[in-house]
C-alpha cells in the first residue's frame, strides 16, 4: 500500500525486496537485483529498488540512472539513515514507509505523473533467498 501510495503523482517506480540473509556485499547483491528485477527497464529510467536481507540487517537502496541524476547529493544516504535510525528501534515497518515516502517524495518532484502513465513495474514486495 505505501508503494502504491509514493507512486500516485508521479511516473517513477518503486521496489522493495526482501530476503533472508545477504551472504556478500549489500550493495553487490542489490545490484544484481535491480538487474533481475528489470528496474533499469523504465522509460525514464527512474526505478528505486530498497533491498532488505532480514537475517543479516542489511539494506541497501539503489537508484536508476534518471532519478540519480537529479536528487539532492546524498540523498540515498540520507534515506537509510532515516531507516537505520527507525530499525535501530526496532520499528522496521515504520522506517521501510518512512523511505518509500521519501523516495516517492523526489520521484513526485522530479518525475511528475503523466497523463495515460502505465505502472512499469509490480507494487508488491518480492521476496527470495541467496
Amino acid at each position: 500500500m505505501a508503494i502504491r501510495h509514493a507512486e500516485l503523482d508521479t511516473s517513477g517506480e518503486i521496489r522493495v525486496h526482501v530476503e533472508t540473509t545477504c551472504a556478500g556485499d549489500v550493495m553487490d547483491r542489490a545490484s544484481r537485483l535491480f538487474a533481475k528485477l528489470n528496474m533499469h527497464k523504465t522509460r525514464l529510467r527512474n526505478g528505486v529498488l530498497i533491498y532488505l536481507a532480514i537475517r543479516n540487517r542489511k539494506f541497501a537502496i539503489i537508484g536508476d540512472m534518471g532519478i540519480n541524476a537529479v536528487v539532492p547529493d546524498r540523498f540515498w544516504n540520507l534515506v537509510e539513515s532515516e531507516m537505520l535510525n527507525q530499525f535501530r528501534e526496532n520499528h522496521f515497518t515504520d522506517g521501510l514507509i518512512r523511505a518509500i515516502d521519501m523516495t516517492g517524495q523526489q520521484l513526485k518532484k522530479h518525475f511528475p505523473y503523466i497523463t495515460n502513465d502505465i505502472n512499469e513495474l509490480p507494487d508488491d514486495i518480492s521476496f527470495s533467498d541467496e
